[in-house]
């Protein structure tokens, strides 16, 4: 049997297809159910759509069934589809499946998903801090105040402390203040269990031997490439993180654009900020020859996103390999 799940955050639509296509069954079952659904079709195989709440799903689906899952972007047919319904969806997905044609994601080890959720943490918590910050510049220009003030910094929200503003602004800043230092000790924790996870990962201390590798940067660049054994190659990598240049070709002429962005845009940046850290603050020979010989044919710009390429490279051959950062010469 082949069983379609369209996954949603609280149920699941199921379509059940028999060896010859035919569908057998078409059942609505709530996610905490679904085991009872895999039992009673052990054996059989299964396809979900990789959705933020897949995990558990997955997890408990694959103690009876053999599950795939699908790549929710590359599912073309059914995006495509003029009558998208939960059912349309589950009956198309248990089709490709008996079709050997999904478009498989990539299924995370326990260990890489744990990575994930402290480096992804940490960016929740960054994300809201950075909000209450604004909120505080608004209410500050709101009220005639165009004095520079950070409100990240200990002094900047010792000032904001001392400040006399009209009601009811004054118990709004004093909120905004309060979920600021709440975020940022709940932030500082999060920091020392990313950094004990790092200290304790053999692939993150490889990569943390790398100048301007920190052990926050170490950690998210594993945790979102997972297992390095499951690409064929650096190219495979660099294309991954959305690094590969896009190229058009007409007739004669050829014209390299920007880079692709596709994967994981929180690696790209830390990519990037970790190429700046190598040049100019650790100065690192491999990294800095490179980008000042970009930089003099290309803006600084172009040649950083190219620095962190290289790094990113490096670091797929440092894994692959379970060497520390080694690079060849710099005449090479």
């Amino acid at each position: 049997m082949y069983l379609g799940i369209d996954l949603h955050k609280r149920y699941a639509q199921v379509a059940v297809m028999d060896l010859e296509g035919e569908i057998v069954e078409e059942v609505r079952v709530k996610n905490a159910n679904l085991d009872d659904l895999a039992q009673r079709y052990a054996g059989s195989r299964a396809v979900i759509e990789a959705t933020s709440n897949y995990y558990h799903v997955y997890d408990t689906l694959a103690e009876d069934l053999d599950v795939t899952v699908a790549h929710p972007g590359k599912l073309t047919l059914i995006a495509r589809s003029d009558k998208k319904t939960d059912r349309v969806d589950a009956k198309e997905l248990a089709r490709l499946l008996r079709l050997n044609s999904v478009p498989q994601s990539y299924v995370p080890t326990d260990e890489i998903r744990e990575a994930r959720a402290l480096v992804r943490g940490r960016q929740t918590l960054v994300e809201d801090r950075t909000k209450f910050a604004n909120k505080i510049h608004g209410l500050l220009a709101d009220n005639g105040i165009t004095q520079t003030v950070k409100p990240l910094s200990v002094e900047g929200r010792e000032f904001l402390r001392e400040l006399s503003l009209p009601s009811p602004w004054d118990s709004l800043l004093d909120s905004y203040l309060d979920v600021v230092e709440t975020l940022t000790e709940q932030m500082t924790q999060l920091e020392a269990a990313i950094e004990e996870r790092a200290g304790s990962l053999k692939e993150t201390q490889l990569l943390m031997t790398i100048p301007g590798v920190s052990y926050y940067s170490a950690l998210l660049v594993y945790a979102e490439l997972g297992e390095i054994d499951r690409f064929d190659g650096h190219k495979e990598v660099v294309s991954y993180m959305g690094l590969t240049p896009t190229i058009r070709e007409s007739g004669d002429s050829r014209i390299e654009g920007g880079i692709s962005k596709r994967g994981s845009g929180r690696v790209r940046w830390i990519l990037v900020q970790s190429a700046y850290s190598a040049v100019y603050t650790c100065k690192d020979a491999y990294l800095s020859t490179f980008f000042h010989r970009l930089n003099r044919r290309m803006n600084s710009k172009k040649a950083i996103v190219a620095t962190a390429r290289k790094l990113l490279v490096s670091m797929y051959y440092m894994l692959v390999r379970e060497e520390v950062y080694d690079p060849p010469g710099v005449s090479a």
